[in-house]
């Protein structure tokens, strides 16, 4: 249940708006945002094993130094709405009960071309 976004054109000020089914057998998934799976600027990574969400970011594919969150508002085999805004310098997500995780914008991204969703997330919609 892989997918690729190309040609996305995220720009500071926009809001993603992401709704999908987790699996009920899931581990974890991940919403990457950047210019190509080599390079992202932002990379959301919920995994139920840890209980936690992981936000990282990659550089010429290289992962840089990670934020852990511990706050996990959702579970395996639910529906779940949550909004990644991308502001000047970082990005907002906006979690289903209201906790908000932040990660700064790294490496001066202006734009954001390219996006997946890997893992147990099955996608129901998408808005930009």
């Amino acid at each position: 249940g892989n997918i690729e976004i190309l040609n996305l054109d995220m720009k500071p000020g926009n809001t993603l708006k992401v709704k999908g089914k987790i699996a009920a057998d899931t581990v974890g998934f991940s919403i990457n945002l950047g210019c190509s799976s080599r390079d992202l600027a932002f990379h959301f990574n919920p995994r139920f094993n840890e209980s936690v969400i992981v936000c990282n970011s990659k550089c010429s594919n290289a992962w840089q130094t990670e934020h852990r969150d511990h706050h996990l508002p959702f579970y395996r085999g639910c529906t779940v709405k949550f909004l990644i805004e991308m502001l000047s310098d970082k990005f907002r997500v906006k979690l289903p009960d209201g906790h908000e995780v932040y990660f700064p914008i790294r490496h001066g991204y202006r734009v954001i071309n390219y996006m997946s969703i890997m893992g147990g997330f099955k996608m129901v919609s998408f808005k930009l």
